[in-house]
């Protein structure tokens, strides 16, 4: 598997992955669920499959504090498991308006990014405790 580089959140799989799975939710579920949903289990589902990749993005330029990232790494998680229940709801309650098929493919892709926002939340907690090297003798400095 290549690295690639991270220049901006754009660069994140994760985020590549909540922005694409929210593209399809917003095209092939919202519109399809009843009318008598706006206003719940719709709106729900539109706030938190929106909130992902904006977290993601917001927490990213605050990478520098010390737990500036991390937090919105948390809320992300936290939005995304939302998202799975309300597509959880969705497919259960409406699997005549909805295809279940893309459901249940929505519900891998948040389970894969809730995964994925856990262990880069994992990686950031242990890149943000390393003590920077000292140059000269290649062990941790002393702060």
């Amino acid at each position: 598997m290549d690295k690639k580089p991270i220049h901006s959140f754009q660069d994140l799989d994760v985020y590549q992955n909540s922005y694409r799975a929210m593209l399809l939710i917003f095209k092939e579920i919202l519109a399809k669920l009843p009318k008598e949903e706006q206003y719940d289990l719709k709106n729900q589902l539109c706030r938190s499959s929106k909130a992902i990749p904006r977290l993601i993005g917001e927490g990213h330029s605050k990478r520098h504090q010390k737990r500036g990232f991390q937090k919105y790494l948390d809320d992300a998680m936290a939005e995304s498991n939302e998202t799975i229940v309300s597509l959880t709801q969705a497919k259960d309650l409406y699997e005549k308006f909805i295809d279940i098929d893309l459901c249940k493919k929505l519900l891998d892709d948040y389970d894969k990014i809730s995964r994925q926002l856990y262990k880069l939340s994992i990686a950031w907690s242990n890149f943000k405790e390393r003590k920077p090297l000292d140059i000269n003798r290649n062990e941790p400095r002393n702060r």
